[in-house]
């Protein structure tokens, strides 16, 4: 009998969205960075692991969430992720999850100091 080695991915615990960055013009014609969105996905919210969360300080980074969601291409360490808190996180790194079903990837997200306005 052959076993299927791709671990089956689920996503409960709620739908993130994914917004890009782009220059916008406000009311006095002052350029400012405005989020437009990209995507919609569902996630699952992984354990912020020690070794990450340390690597992460050294870097000048503090990790505050881990989301595991279904592979998109387009999405980068540009963007910004809204997840069910409403809070705006940059997302720092982009993990591709080898052997997940269907394919996966993992956000690591900072929270946003400023928040963006969303056009």
């Amino acid at each position: 009998m052959i076993r299927n080695s791709l671990q089956l991915e689920h996503y409960p615990d709620g739908v993130v969205a994914i917004y890009g960055v782009t220059a916008t013009t406000n009311a006095g014609g002052a350029p400012v960075d405005a989020l437009v969105l990209k995507d919609r996905l569902r996630y699952r919210e992984r354990t912020v692991g020690v070794t990450r969360y340390y690597n992460a300080q050294q870097a000048g980074v503090t990790v505050q969430l881990v989301l595991r969601c279904p592979l998109r291409r387009g999405v980068s360490a540009q963007d910004v992720a809204v997840p069910v808190n409403g809070q705006q996180y940059r997302i720092v790194q982009v993990q591709h999850i080898e052997g997940a079903n269907p394919p996966a990837m993992e956000l690591t997200l900072e929270e946003v100091r400023q928040a963006y306005a969303v056009v």
